[in-house]
């Protein structure tokens, strides 16, 4: 599983817009496009390894099953200053989609904009119907307090347990004689030998990376980065916790103003200044992040790092040199229960997938394609690929995935390459008879070290259930003008804290400015929602 960055994407409001028809269906369509079909405008946040949409064989038939000709824009950057520009003016297309790409607070900052699709469903969504009955969360999770339905959810069933694994260059270990790290300080040692000692062996002691992760940008913290290191001082994240939010004992907090999170920002302090970090951590993309741990020929260039699955992070030439590593302890002596990012429901579902437009003029054109997405076998191929290249019918009413059909390139980059994957709505049935291709068999067994620490974590009270929480218009305004103000900041230290240092001097200051911009408030919101939540279980 790729980027799949948690994001909080708060925006300035716009002017007031008119609202649209909230059933839907009952306004006449307009002429047809030349061959009888429809033609939709839509818009899709999309991975940047993501080929042209055109090239989707699957996706081309799905839109002539549909009768429709989808003028598609295809997003792989700046999405949230894209969206905010587009939102305040009014003009949006017919459909819009990918995970999340709008959000609840979307919904209640420009109400009117977006159709309830709550109506539509039983006439022109029977796939999307079915889902709802087999998997009922997946209503719970796009319905909003007053029962409307401005987001379609997904299903992907397939999925592990959290989304980021740890891994070390078990070579570069053996090489130098070391031992596997098991707590900070080892860590510290052994990506200090990793910089000095030419642990690639190749000659040169100065093309070694000992550390890399993710980009983090302006928008919020998310998977393969190091935040997963709080879970040494005890924090659970949950989804990520892209915007600092977690649970620790029932009570709703946020490491950006905890004194863990100092802790951690201090570590990463002392490795980048001894050079231990990618000193372009801050500044490279996804793609280069992925290219980099990829290495040269068969020479490793990256000692320990984060990522989804061996061969998806580092490729299928070196990434037998890495094997997976279970959570490192703060300190040798530390009593503290290790924990890690339990990322399930974020994994196996996802909100808001797909929105119409409340003034589409096509709107039951529109669902008939939604629909299509929605069909198992249909779903699959969003995940994985086309039928034929990426996926084998049995002709059984079972299929396989397929291997890359260029034997270089990993699974995961093919899957990412091919299709809409993880970003795409889905409906991935229980019942569907899939044969899962080599990487997604192989993240059980590297998920093993983490695994037991996962199944320790109280997922009662020490994970916030993001996905089943709906929050009024009001309070969804006020969270999103608060993180607006709160997460460009703490990311904006986070980096700089890293690569500059200050940490300690400027911390007090920095968690009032934190609390000015309504983080308490965010909080106390959060705890009430969470309360009621449990006290329904």
């Amino acid at each position: 599983m790729k980027k799949i960055l948690a994001s909080v994407l708060a925006l300035t409001l716009g002017t007031s817009l008119l609202a649209g028809c909230s059933s839907g269906g009952n306004e006449p369509e307009e002429p047809t496009a030349q061959g009888g079909k429809v033609k939709l405008k839509a818009i899709m946040t999309k991975h940047p390894l993501t080929q042209k949409f055109e090239n989707m064989k699957w996706l081309q038939d799905a839109e002539e099953r549909a009768g429709v000709d989808i003028e598609w824009q295809e997003v792989s950057a700046d999405w949230d200053q894209k969206k905010g520009a587009m939102l305040a003016s009014g003009d949006i297309p017919d459909l819009i989609v990918g995970v999340n790409s709008i959000t609840d607070s979307d919904f209640a900052q420009f109400p009117g904009l977006f159709q309830d699709m709550s109506g539509m469903i039983d006439q022109y969504a029977p796939n999307v119907k079915a889902m709802f009955e087999a998997k009922p969360e997946t209503k719970i999770i796009v319905t909003q307090q007053d029962g409307k339905i401005y987001g379609l959810p997904k299903y992907q069933r397939f999925w592990p347990d959290t989304a980021t694994r740890q891994f070390i260059n078990k070579e570069w270990l053996d090489r130098l004689g070391l031992q596997m790290p098991t707590t900070w300080d080892e860590l510290f040692d052994v990506l200090k030998a990793f910089k000095d000692k030419d642990a690639n062996g190749n000659g040169d002691p100065n093309d070694e990376i000992p550390m890399d992760f993710a980009p983090t940008g302006t928008v919020a913290f998310g998977y393969f980065m190091p935040t997963v290191l709080l879970g040494s001082e005890g924090i659970t994240l949950s989804d990520g916790s892209g915007s600092g939010y977690f649970v620790e004992d029932g009570q709703v907090k946020n490491f950006f103003i905890d004194d863990r999170y100092k802790e951690l920002v201090k570590f990463l302090n002392k490795c980048f200044s001894a050079g231990l970090i990618n000193p372009e951590v801050f500044t490279q993309d996804y793609t280069k992040y992925q290219s980099v741990a990829r290495g040269k020929g068969n020479t490793a260039t990256v000692g320990f790092t984060w990522g989804w699955e061996v061969t998806d992070r580092f490729g299928n030439t070196v990434s037998p040199q890495y094997t997976p590593m279970a959570p490192l302890k703060f300190t040798a002596d530390s009593t503290v229960q290790e924990s890690w990012s339990y990322d399930y429901n974020t994994l196996n579902y996802g909100t808001n997938t797909v929105q119409m437009s409340a003034a589409s003029k096509h709107k039951e054109a529109a669902m008939k394609f939604i629909n299509e997405l929605y069909n198992p076998e249909v779903s699959m191929q969003v995940l994985f690929g086309s039928l034929g290249t990426n996926i084998k019918d049995n002709g059984d009413g079972s299929f396989a995935v397929l291997p890359p059909q260029d034997q270089a390139m990993d699974p995961g980059t093919w899957k990412w390459t091919s299709t809409w994957a993880d970003n795409g709505p889905m409906y991935i049935a229980d019942s569907l008879k899939l044969t899962l291709g080599t990487d997604m068999q192989s993240v059980g067994k590297q998920t093993e070290p983490l695994q037991k620490v996962l199944d320790s974590i109280d997922k009662d009270n020490d994970v916030f259930p993001n996905l089943f929480i709906k929050y009024s218009a009001v309070d969804n305004s006020t969270m999103a003008l608060a993180n607006t103000a709160l997460v460009p900041m703490a990311l904006a230290k986070w980096s700089q804290w890293i690569t500059k240092g200050g940490v300690d001097k400027e911390w007090d200051a920095y968690v009032e400015n934190c609390k000015k911009t309504g983080l308490l408030k965010n909080i106390e919101i959060m705890q009430k929602y969470y309360d009621d939540y449990k006290s329904k279980l």
